[in-house]
């Protein structure tokens, strides 16, 4: 970590440091930058506009050293401050005529501070009006009167007294000024929109903005911190239609590149006394920034403005290279703006503009230009920036002195940056966040096909259901699911990757479905991704987890859901949905129809396998979970006997084990004598002559004691937290915990064991698959979804497979059921399990074709297992 993230500003370094923005450089000369490694870069950035002349201007070292040299004092106030008499003299020359006095000040923002305060005291009214989008600071007055709340929101900005009117638009101004009459000091605008992303108002605008301000007898202060001083080919942009302002706000350039300075400059309706005597600052108008000044003025007007006349000719040229560029890249680039060496490129951010890409995620949420400015730094090593306010745009502000080379230099730079970006590759955009130069060169980025969902909207129909369904990757390898073309990366760069970039991407809309059941029904439904792996939340706090959840079920509430369903580990995470129930939208965990799910997996699969389920004993690793242990409910209808797996790690394991085999004996006791048929060989069937088995409505105390004696000699459930003590004695076992590690491996399964995985992340390790061909393992909780239609984005399944948690947040949008539901461990019981049971076949999901380690399993598969069963059993 360097200094200025440790001492300075650890947020603004971190984001730096992700995006490879952070290089430290050691030495600037002219239109160049080089860092500690040695390399050197076209700086087309110029600090915003503040260095005209380049770094280390010679002609502003040679001011600063003459000043040096003359011995002249700095600070001399109150007194006649000469150099500050001088700049101001310079500087009324060169303005707008009638600007008569100026107010130096120490920066941009203190400038637009001492405009407000002046024109305040001038009129005497207390509203300040500027423009949407703009930008004019951000000291608190220069903040308020900033368009753009994301700036202000934090510091209860804006102030009292602040509005804002659309840029541009000369109605909504009149509008306004109209409405308010006596009220407005001021209209503060820029000429030309910096940071809101290079805006230029249309023809006309200005002078309009002075008819109207002249009209209501509002003054006008023009801020020209960014495009004054030569920056658009004239001294100032204002002059493109020779409007002049009663206030006009400076600085930036004014300072070389070297010094901190700014200036207010006024006409004589706008200054007067109580601001003359009653503003002032310590440092503004000291002779040094003077004197700096004073050389920025002589250079830019030497040779009857020879270097204006220099910009105009460069500038047009650059912008014709860009226009050039938007023309071979129509798809990327939607605009060119500006003027002179003001200018911005516009990219189209449209995510349909990368379908099936990551990259259309970054563009949706405004990361792309950041990414596509670290591309170019890193890789072209031309430095430019995004627009603070216009997130779509990248600024291109070099040095007033580049040459025409380095312009072309620029602009080739920008060409091989969008032919790799025109791919729509992810992985081969952003290879040079995770590998090094030479890497790159010999690295082969396969060719992306992305996956292209079709269109899918809500439907005007009222009675339609709602419901959106949380995901995020559940490791590092299963980003792929979300961008193929991240296949081309390894775990470390992966790992790198999206350290670099989760902490920014906000959730987002992964993929869009509608749902037609079987019974005529019908549900629209959004799966609203987080950038998130399993390992990923298990390592932030609670309330760094929550927080991000929160968002999430925000933005699907917002979005229209009426029920939302938490997926992978945002169940976990969210203690069973638990801490979001108060998010103003029902929550559901889908753990209910998981139980179902995983049951028909089982007895699916030992029926395929032709196992007598009388002799079968079924592990349940998870049992205290509301998934194992409603799994282990149901399951007790059909096999004899169950060993009930726990947590060793979790000291109360035991002890909910217990209750658990009591729930179970509890369950049994209810079919018994509610009279319904028995499978042979069943537990029930079994405990049909256990004249000890209390009533269904005994007290859960007998069941305990039941468990403790009679259930002990019976040996019909047993428990235990040693899974590799107990695990080989199981024929079937049916893994659902919440651990992340592979806790079932090829050494503690029985022969011919039958597995069903519906942890995830999986519990079963992939050596099973290679080392032991005579167990089956199968992923449980896959469904299929009525109709098979596309869930908008590649899940990994084959298109219309869904998990049986996505399946019942569909049914119950389809059943307008709009109630918490399976949520908590209480939530999850025999009545919401046999309710999801009966839905799936009303509705007409069912269970999908088994799939193995993310791959469906096929007929030869299947033979595979049968022939080392068989094998083993003669052995």
């Amino acid at each position: 970590m360097n200094n200025f993230t440790r001492y300075v500003n650890p947020h603004l370094g971190e984001m730096l440091e992700s995006i490879k923005l952070n290089q430290e450089y050691v030495r600037g000369k002219d239109c160049w930058l080089y860092d500690n490694e040695g390399n050197c870069y076209l700086d087309c950035i110029a600090a915003y506009g503040a260095l005209p002349f380049g770094h280390n201007s010679a002609p502003i070292w040679e001011a600063i050293m003459s000043y040096h040299q003359s011995g002249e004092p700095g600070f001399i106030q109150p007194s006649a401050l000469v150099a500050a008499g001088d700049l101001a003299r310079r500087l009324v020359e060169i303005s707008p005529e009638g600007l008569e006095y100026v107010t130096f000040v120490n920066s941009g923002a203190e400038a637009v501070e001492a405009a407000i305060k002046l024109c305040r005291s001038a009129t005497g009214r207390p509203g300040i009006l500027a423009a949407e989008n703009s930008f004019h600071g951000k000291t608190f007055g220069a903040l308020s009167a900033t368009g753009n709340l994301a700036y202000q929101k934090a510091f209860s900005a804006p102030a009292q007294y602040f509005h804002h009117v659309p840029f541009g638009d000369l109605e909504a101004l009149e509008k306004e000024l109209k409405e308010r009459p006596g009220y407005y000091a001021t209209f503060i605008v820029e000429p030309i929109q910096g940071e809101g992303g290079i805006v230029e108002p249309p023809v006309g605008y200005l002078p309009g903005v002075k008819a109207l301000c002249r009209e209501y007898d509002v003054l006008l202060v023009f801020d020209e911190i960014q495009s004054g001083l030569g920056r658009t080919g004239k001294l100032f942009a204002c002059e493109e239609e020779e409007v002049v302002p009663d206030v006009m706000v400076l600085a930036k350039a004014l300072g070389g590149g070297v010094i901190p300075v700014g200036a207010c400059l006024s006409n004589d309706v706008a200054y007067n006394e109580d601001f003359a005597m009653k503003h002032s600052s310590t440092f503004a108008g000291n002779s040094l920034a003077c004197r700096v000044g004073i050389r920025v003025v002589d250079l830019l007007t030497a040779d009857n403005g020879a270097l204006l006349k220099d910009v105009r000719k460069k500038g047009a040229a650059f912008r014709e290279g860009l226009l050039e560029l938007q023309e071979h890249y129509p798809d990327l680039i939607k605009s060119v703006r500006g003027r002179g060496l003001m200018l911005g490129l516009e990219f189209n951010m449209d995510r349909r503009q990368f379908p099936g890409s990551l990259l259309g995620i970054m563009a949706e949420q405004e990361l792309l230009t950041p990414a596509i400015s670290s591309y170019l730094l890193n890789v072209e090593k031309i430095r430019v920036a995004p627009t603070l306010n216009g997130n779509s745009v990248i600024r291109i502000e070099p040095p007033l002195i580049i040459s025409e080379k380095e312009c072309r230099q620029a602009l080739d730079g920008l060409d091989a940056m969008l032919k790799v970006l025109s791919e729509g590759n992810t992985a081969r955009f952003l290879s040079y966040l995770v590998r090094d130069p030479e890497q790159i060169k010999k690295s082969k980025f396969p060719s992306y096909v992305p996956y292209c969902a079709p269109e899918v909207a809500p439907g005007e129909d009222s009675e339609e259901g709602r419901f959106a369904f949380l995901i995020h990757a559940l490791d590092l390898q299963s980003y792929h699911q979300f961008d193929s073309s991240l296949l081309a990366f390894n775990k470390t760069e992966l790992a790198n990757l999206t350290a670099r970039f989760n902490g920014m991407v906000e959730p987002f809309v992964a993929g869009r479905t509608r749902i037609n059941s079987a019974a005529g029904k019908s549900a629209y439904g959004e799966f609203i991704a987080l950038s998130r792996t399993t390992d990923d939340f298990l390592a932030m706090s609670r309330s760094q987890s929550m927080k991000e959840l929160k968002a999430a079920v925000a933005m699907a509430r917002d979005r229209g859901a009426r029920i939302v369903g938490l997926g992978a580990f945002t169940a976990v995470a969210s203690m069973g949905g638990l801490y979001l129930k108060n998010e103003g939208v029902p929550i559901t965990t889908g753990n209910s129809y998981t139980v179902v799910a995983a049951v028909d997996a089982v007895n699916t699969a030992t029926e395929k396998l032709q196992v007598n389920r009388s002799e079968i004993t079924a592990a349940i690793v998870g049992a205290t979970g509301s998934i194992g242990r409603g799994i282990s409910l149901l399951l007790s209808e059909t096999v004899p006997r169950l060993i009930l797996i726990g947590n060793p790690n979790n000291k109360t394991a035991s002890e909910r084990l217990h209750m658990v085999a009591a729930e179970i004996y509890r369950y049994q006791s209810a079919l018994l004598h509610q009279g319904r048929p028995l499978k042979d060989g069943s537990m029930g069937h079994l405990l049909a002559k256990c004249l000890s088995l209390p009533e269904p409505d005994a007290s859960m105390d007998a069941f305990e004691e039941f468990v403790d004696g009679e259930g002990r000699r019976l040996g019909l459930i047993e428990f235990y937290t040693d899974i590799d003590a107990v695990l080989a004695r199981a024929d079937v076992v049916i893994s659902a915990t919440s651990a992340t590690e592979k806790v079932i491996h090829a050494g503690n399964l029985r022969e011919g064991a039958i597995v069903c995985d519906i942890s995830r992340p999986a519990n079963v390790s992939e050596e099973v698959d290679a080392a032991r061909p005579d167990v089956l393992v199968i992923d449980g909780g896959v469904i299929e979804v009525p109709g098979k239609p596309s869930l908008g984005w590649d899940f990994g399944f084959e298109e219309g497979l869904a998990y049986a948690c996505m399946a019942e947040t569909m049914m119950l949008a389809l059943e307008n059921h709009y109630k918490h539901y399976s949520i908590g461990s209480s939530g999850v019981n025999l009545e919401t399990i046999l309710q999801t049971r009966y839905w799936a076949a009303e509705h007409g999901f069912k269970l999908a074709s088994f799939r193995s380690f993310n791959r469906s399993l096929s007929e030869e598969s299947w033979q595979r297992v049968l022939e080392a069963r068989r094998k083993a059993a003669v052995h």
